[in-house]
């Protein structure tokens, strides 16, 4: 069975439990927690073996990801709980245009032994559209 090849979005399953709501966890192989730093734009980067699983649980962010030579802007935030996933060798970024920084946790699955290029910052072919990103927040 091959990778998937484009990034989905979609809703968290949740169950009610008294006061409090559950939510399904991520399958992983690994959990870290991202915070992303206020007014920030980050470059590119790419995974080749690995897949990302966002879930924001703290503030909110525009997720950028290039594909087909365009960006698709995805706005994430804590008020709306969805999971990004983020297929190997697609580009992304994060820009973070609050006064608050975003927190967020990435359920890594792992496909291969990581890439020395993993994390290694890419420049963006073409500069992202803030004007644009920062209108979806509103979505």
């Amino acid at each position: 069975m091959g990778l998937a090849k484009a990034v989905e979005v979609y809703c968290l399953d949740s169950i009610q439990g008294g006061m409090s709501q559950f939510y399904t966890p991520q399958t992983s192989n690994e959990t870290m927690l991202v915070e992303i730093p206020s007014h920030s734009v980050d470059n590119l980067f790419v995974h080749h073996f690995q897949t990302d699983q966002l879930l924001v649980v703290r503030g909110s962010f525009i997720l950028v990801v290039l594909q087909d030579r365009k960006y698709r802007y995805i706005p994430l935030r804590d008020s709306y709980p969805q999971v990004v996933k983020i297929p190997p060798g697609i580009p992304h970024a994060a820009i973070n245009p609050n006064a608050e920084s975003c927190v967020l946790v990435n359920a890594v699955l792992r496909h291969g032994e990581s890439h020395p290029k993993d994390y290694q910052p890419l420049p963006p072919p073409f500069p992202y559209d803030l004007e644009l990103a920062t209108k979806s927040v509103a979505c």
